[in-house]
């Protein structure tokens, strides 16, 4: 047999290349398999033995791969240090192999089987522990992932409870304000004091309203826009003077909606006071217009228009992502509960930006959402 010279040469040097093996090979003092690096490498000499006497199949060798690559999971130290002992030991086996003054044919023949086997090692060690560092991880990053919803959740759950509480006193305080005004119409900072409690009852509703303790109207109505609006321009009116903006307004008198008229309002409070504030740093004229008209299809659509500085591109496809925000001390709420209202009632909202202008567009059937649950 052609191969039976390597075999009995490699049989009577085992022990030699093995010594010399766990002599070479590179050992992690944390690796709680390290007594056991030599023993695999000479199962996998053993191994090579059997394969070139044909005793052994490339199946048996994956087996070994396997043991060997769970073995180094568990190890959790550098693979490139397993990869660094296999070849070692094959250029161990080659270095014997060319002292032994066998025919160059047979040590060619025994070379490149050899390196079959030591590839087919290799290959499915390597791929084994790969797939099962895989599974560690995603099981460890869903654990991850669990633990931080379960927080969040947790917290959520404390904030909404927390922040449901604080309305009611708030209640209170924006009707003794309004009291207190229409009584002493004349005493000074009234109006003000009115305005910032609007406000903060609006941020509160946001709020309740994501984490679904909330329902700002307990009824739908028909209602007009135009008059819609500008109750809203005038809710907005502190803001717009501070920033100095001018609004032109271009909407048909004629256009009417069918929905929770407070969660519209909502929406639009939102998208335009975010159309202040990017114009609020701007040296030029500050400008918004508000459009709405009926659609050729029949639809009921607002184009709500600022002249600020673009929204970058890689941004646009994610500001209505929940928590996702450019500002400083944003929460990332606003917009992804105005496109949760603007669905909901049927309709869809969505922007556009380019250099001269950023346009926000929410489009409604002309009865939307006659058919929403409450």
């Amino acid at each position: 047999m052609p191969l039976s010279e390597v075999i009995s040469f490699l049989e009577r040097h085992e022990m030699i290349v093995v010594e010399e093996f766990k002599k070479s090979v590179i050992v992690s003092g944390e690796d709680p398999y390290k007594e056991r690096i030599h023993l695999n490498g000479q199962a996998m000499y053993q191994l090579v033995v059997g394969f070139f006497r044909s005793e052994v199949s490339l199946e048996e060798v994956k087996q070994l791969a396997y043991k060997v690559a769970m073995e180094r999971i568990q190890a959790d130290v550098n693979i490139g240090d397993f990869v660094h002992n296999v070849c070692s030991g094959r250029n161990l086996i080659l270095k014997y192999l060319l002292k032994s003054e066998l025919p160059s044919s047979v040590l060619l023949s025994a070379i490149l089987k050899m390196d079959e086997c030591f590839d087919h090692f290799l290959v499915h060690a390597v791929s084994r522990y790969t797939e099962l560092k895989n599974g560690y991880l995603a099981e460890k990053q869903l654990f991850i992932e669990r633990s931080h919803k379960d927080r969040l959740t947790l917290l959520g759950q404390m904030a909404s409870s927390f922040v449901h509480e604080f309305r009611n006193p708030l209640t209170s305080i924006i009707g003794f304000a309004k009291l207190l005004k229409r009584e002493n119409p004349s005493l000074p900072y009234v109006d003000i004091i009115e305005n910032e409690l609007s406000q903060l009852n609006y941020r509160i509703s946001q709020f309740l309203l994501v984490s679904k303790k909330d329902v700002l109207s307990k009824r739908q109505e028909h209602f007009a826009l135009d008059g819609l609006i500008e109750e809203i321009l005038a809710f907005l009116y502190p803001t717009i003077v501070d920033v100095n903006v001018q609004i032109d307004t271009d909407v048909d008198p004629t256009l009417h909606l069918t929905g929770y008229r407070e969660e519209i309002k909502q929406v639009l409070v939102n998208i335009i006071s975010n159309a202040i504030e990017a114009l609020h740093n701007r040296q030029e004229q500050k400008k918004i217009r508000i459009v709405a008209f009926q659609t050729d299809q029949g639809k009921l659509r607002i184009a709500i228009v600022n002249n600020g500085k673009p929204i970058p591109d890689d941004v646009l496809p994610v500001i209505f992502e929940p928590f996702f925000s450019t500002k400083e001390l944003g929460t990332g709420i606003g917009l992804f509960v105005c496109k949760e209202i603007v669905e909901a009632h049927g309709g869809r909202l969505w922007c556009q930006s380019s250099e001269q202008e950023t346009t926000f567009f929410l489009e409604f059937e002309m009865k939307a959402s006659q058919d929403r649950a409450g």
